[in-house]
């Protein structure tokens, strides 16, 4: 498994990679600027999260290490380790419904609320690297 040993980095191709759930201890980095935007993360083995422009953009329980997150205006992907199965919440538009591929299987049709906040459970224990995709439909 490939944690993100810098925290936060920027990818080439303008993806984001972010978290260290492997961390015995908290650690974050803040004020770091990316496409225009400035995120912050906090990670260790119990928690990651990951805030843009000081807004909420994702949280893992456990914590997850986190490859190539890219957001558009039809949702988010992005690429997802752990040692084991963990709880997400993706910061996305109110009111919305949103399709959901894990692993690139469908898990079907969510909607999120007044918060735009979008949960979703990811089986990483046995799997190396797990893909999400999150699409407005």
């Amino acid at each position: 498994m490939a944690v993100v040993e810098e925290l936060l980095r920027s990818e080439t191709n303008g993806a984001v990679s972010f978290g260290n759930h492997k961390l015995t201890k908290k650690a974050k980095v803040e004020d770091f600027h990316h496409a225009g935007d400035l995120l912050k993360v906090k990670t260790y083995l119990e928690i990651t999260k990951l805030e843009k422009n000081g807004m909420f953009l994702y949280e893992s329980v456990p914590g997850t290490s986190v490859l190539n997150f890219v957001e558009t205006e039809q949702g988010v992907e992005f690429i997802v380790e752990g040692d084991e199965d963990a709880q997400i919440t993706i910061g996305l538009m109110e009111d919305k419904e949103y399709e959901v591929f894990v692993n690139g299987r469908s898990t079907g049709t969510m909607k999120t609320g007044l918060g735009g906040k979008l949960s979703l459970s990811v089986e990483l224990g046995a799997a190396d690297e797990v893909p999400v995709k999150i699409v407005q439909v």
